[in-house]
């Protein structure tokens, strides 16, 4: 064999959803891109706001020898401090540069993460349905990734995340909004994780550590906002990116922060800067820290993202399709007929119709549909979704 047991093994556990992507190649090449109704990446559907553009332009005019070499492994100070101020507001806890380490995305922040924290066999829990990949960041770390149910509606189960906690619990991983049910945990749930870490820590005689991966932050509807991890819990981790409000995800830019009140804060920040260049990270992009700490708070219109939400909501529920209405993000994690969601979104292909199944977010029996496309894509896509549901009535 040619390549690791891991690798091969991890290609055969994902065939089906290769396969899927391989099919909606194929539909494309057949019909025309134009004829097939792809709802299957998390790729930002917004133009990236003109001010992106114009601190781009106006930060390269203005290099100088020295802005594209090696800098400190966490990254640029000015940018950091940059970080830190609007972190500071966000969070509602004063924050400082020396908090911040700037992450070739929230995936290598993540990374980092992990690979700081994690001893072989340590566990990392996180309320499922949750991001397929997060798995596989376990594991590059020796860790074993476990899940914990969420509620009917996707809402934390603060007893199930307990009853999963064992003296080897490292990481209790949260994703909010979340991909791929669109749910945000409120202040309260994370009160109640609070008090949960706090007694598990004693009792075990062992620090717990809440992570937060916010790419989709800033990405909320209807009023409700993303409550502060810093203020719920001592030894919390927050991870983002650029990706999704500045429309960004190929330039591969963000951040992590470390609550100031964390326990070992100057253990933890040494080991994720050593972490950051062992993994091959070594700095974020320096001309993506230069520009992106000059648009701290900048993001897309979010308002149009609700407008697809609900464009595509009110289109299903007339189709007869069940599911719970996104808080945030950009996708809809809707109930499929049958339990079988692999057959049902085969079905969807039929009508050229691309969405994921929900087995691959650790959530059988659903599938989600990823709304960050044109409003024509979601129009023209809706006679097909009614006459799929037809049939498996």
């Amino acid at each position: 064999m040619t390549i690791s047991k891991y690798i091969d093994g991890a290609i055969t556990k994902s065939s089906w959803i290769r396969k899927m992507f391989e099919n909606g190649a194929r539909l494309k090449a057949e019909h025309g891109a134009e004829k097939v109704f792809d709802f299957s990446l998390g790729n930002p559907s917004l133009k990236s706001p003109e001010s992106f553009h114009q601190v781009l332009r106006d930060t390269v005019a203005e290099s100088v020898h020295g802005d594209h070499g090696y800098m400190p492994n966490i990254g640029r100070i000015d940018v950091r401090k940059a970080v830190a101020e609007y972190l500071t507001g966000e969070q509602g806890t004063p924050v400082t540069e020396n908090e911040v380490i700037m992450t070739c995305g929230a995936a290598g922040a993540l990374n980092v993460i992990f690979k700081t924290l994690l001893d072989p066999g340590d566990e990392v829990i996180t309320p499922a349905p949750c991001f397929v990949e997060y798995n596989f960041y376990a594991q590059n770390h020796g860790g074993i990734l476990k899940t914990a149910p969420t509620m009917p509606d996707f809402h934390l189960d603060i007893g199930a995340i307990a009853d999963t906690i064992t003296p080897r619990t490292k990481i209790i991983l949260i994703n909010s909004p979340n991909n791929p049910t669109g749910q945000i945990y409120p202040k309260e749930a994370l009160n109640e994780l609070n008090a949960i870490l706090t007694e598990k820590q004693k009792s075990f005689n062992r620090d717990i550590y809440l992570v937060s991966d916010e790419p989709y932050r800033k990405i909320t509807f209807d009023g409700i906002d993303v409550p502060s991890l810093f203020e719920a819990y001592d030894n919390s981790i927050v991870c983002t990116s650029y990706s999704k409000d500045l429309s960004i995800p190929g330039e591969r830019i963000g951040f992590l922060a470390v609550n100031p009140k964390a326990g070992l804060k100057s253990k933890l920040i040494d080991g994720m800067a050593l972490a950051n260049r062992i993994l091959g990270y070594v700095n974020a992009p320096a001309l993506m820290q230069r520009v992106v700490g000059k648009l701290q708070g900048v993001s897309v219109d979010i308002s149009e993202y609700q407008k697809k939400r609900d464009l595509l909501c009110n289109g299903l529920a007339e189709g007869g399709y069940e599911f719970t209405v996104p808080a945030g993000a950009f996708y809809l994690f809707p109930k499929t007929p049958v339990p079988d969601d692999v057959e049902f979104v085969r079905a969807l292909q039929d009508e050229l119709i691309l969405v994921v199944p929900g087995s691959g977010f650790m959530g059988p029996g659903y599938f989600r549909i990823a709304f960050c496309v044109d409003d024509e894509t979601i129009v023209n896509a809706m006679p097909g979704f009614k006459r799929v549901m037809e049939k498996f009535k």
